[in-house]
């Protein structure tokens, strides 16, 4: 299961934040997920919540915010939402354009005690 491997490294990320400041409690752990990072939030709350038992984040909180996939075309400049996976630009109709968002699958934040 590709979300409990994320899970994984998620609780290690903030287990060794928590040992290298003296926390005793992680209470937080927020994410970014973009758009296109295939990862299925349901599942990786699922696997979260199973790792956790027994340790210093076992009520820890997992928020995520959602990162839209966004473009900007390399001919006329035009930041855009991509649709369904369009890459092709709204206003030239051009295909060549640079991700600017909607990949990220990382840790933003930790609140601990």
């Amino acid at each position: 299961m590709h979300e409990m491997a994320l899970a994984e490294g998620i609780l290690d990320i903030a287990l060794d934040y928590a040992k290298q400041n003296n926390a005793q409690k992680i209470n937080e752990v927020g994410l970014l997920i973009g758009e296109m990072s295939g990862v299925e939030q349901e599942s990786l709350r699922f696997s979260f919540a199973m790792l956790v038992k027994g340790t210093i984040a076992e009520d820890a909180v997992l928020r995520i915010k959602d990162v839209p996939l966004i473009g900007k075309c390399s001919k006329c400049g035009k930041e855009f939402h991509i649709d369904h996976y369009d890459f092709w630009c709204p206003e030239c109709k051009d295909g060549v354009l640079k991700t600017i968002s909607g990949r990220e699958m990382q840790v933003e934040y930790l609140e601990v005690d």
